[in-house]
This record gives C-alpha cells, sequence and structure tokens, in this order.
C-alpha cells in the first residue's frame, strides 16, 4: 500500500528484456536507507518486488502482464522514475489509498501553464475514466493528484512547482504514455452494487417465471 507521495526520483541503470518480460536496475538512494529482498517499491505507480539490491540500486522483475498494461515497457537505460516505499505503519497518510495495481495507460494530450501551476491534460480510455471524479483523487505515475476536470475522454490535472521539481511529470511530452490508478473506492462499490444486481436476479427466477417461459 502506498500514499502517492513521491520519496525519490530514480534512474534506470540497465533494461535486460525477455520475450515478454524485463529486469530492471534503477539507481537510487532515499529508498535504499532500509531496504530488503522481498521490498514493495512503487515504480512509476507500479508495484514492483525488490529481488536484488546493492548500496546504490536495487533490482525487480517486470512480469509480461505488467509489461503490458504500463509504461514500464518504454523505460530505458537512463529513464527516470517515480519511486516510493510501501507505506510504515505510523507514517502520515498525506495523499491517498494506491495499490500500485494500475488501471491501464493514459496518453499527455496537453500543457497549459497557469500563473505558478501548469494543467496537464491526459485522454485515457472509458473504463478507467468512468471510476474518475471532478475533486477525486487519482494517481499519475505513481503521484496521487487532484482532478480538476473529467469528461468522457480527457482527465485534468494541476500540478504547482513542488510537484512539478520532485516528480517526472512534467518532463513529459505530449503523446507520452503515464500509468493511472483510480481511487479503489469506487471500483469497489461498483463490484458490491453489481454482486446484489446478481442476487436479485437470481432471486426473481422463481417458479411462476420458469412456467411462464415454458420450462414448466
Amino acid at each position: 500500500m502506498f500514499t502517492g507521495l513521491i520519496e525519490e526520483i530514480g534512474t534506470v541503470k540497465s533494461v535486460i528484456k525477455g520475450v515478454n518480460s524485463a529486469k530492471i536496475t534503477i539507481t537510487a538512494s532515499k529508498i535504499l536507507e532500509d531496504i530488503k529482498q522481498g521490498d514493495s517499491i512503487s515504480t512509476n505507480g507500479v508495484c514492483l518486488t525488490v529481488t536484488e539490491f546493492t548500496h546504490n540500486s536495487f533490482s525487480v522483475d517486470v512480469m509480461p502482464e505488467t509489461m503490458r498494461r504500463s509504461n514500464l515497457k518504454h523505460l530505458k537505460t537512463g529513464s527516470r522514475v517515480n519511486l516510493e516505499r510501501a507505506l510504515k505503519v505510523g507514517d502520515r497518510f498525506g495523499g491517498h489509498i494506491v495499490s500500485g495495481h494500475i488501471d491501464g495507460v493514459g496518453v499527455i494530450t496537453g500543457f497549459q501553464e497557469e500563473d505558478n501551476a501548469t494543467w496537464v491534460s491526459i485522454e485515457a480510455p472509458g473504463d478507467i475514466l468512468k471510476y474518475v471524479v471532478h475533486k477525486g483523487s487519482i494517481a499519475i505515475d505513481g503521484t496521487s493528484l487532484t482532478v480538476a476536470y473529467v469528461d468522457d475522454k480527457v482527465l485534468k490535472v494541476s500540478i504547482i512547482p513542488l510537484t512539478r521539481d520532485e516528480t517526472t511529470i512534467l518532463e513529459k511530452n505530449v503523446g507520452d504514455e503515464v500509468n493511472l490508478e483510480c481511487d479503489m473506492i469506487g471500483k469497489y462499490v461498483e463490484k458490491l452494487m453489481m454482486f446484489r444486481e446478481d442476487i436479485k436476479l437470481k432471486k426473481s427466477i422463481d417458479m411462476d417465471f420458469l412456467r411462464e417461459n415454458g420450462f414448466l
């Protein structure tokens, strides 16, 4: 579990690709202070497991499913990535609940400066946007942000200078992919509502229904 508050920007040291998978090694400093094998590290918003580490780097194995559904497939030597360690019990919870299990990717369609902030527009599929609400939370490449605008094709966030300096979001270009994770509360509500509808449907199939439809 993560908060979406990026602790550090790491740099990809190497990418060893398999047929559909990859082993990625990333240089870092702060997140290595108490690292151990098996720890979870959010890397551009994707929860990955530390398989090896040194005093200045760690390695992760990325499975084919993660490569297909995230922008990690575009990483190369020198790429910069947002990093966050898993939430520690007792820490302040300053962002929002982020699982590191992204819903998919969006594509940056534009940047617009407004005084001290920068608007970022992201086009995303409908099956992601249906969970995005105005003034709700969304994780973009692992960064917890507030949705400032959303319609059926695009969502927009506004980036303050601190977020600009401590994340990679404004290092992106128009056309680049970003990992998106919607607030999980909406997904749970939808699942529970669908479950209740299934129960109602099953309960409605009684003897009268069967008789009326020629089964008896």
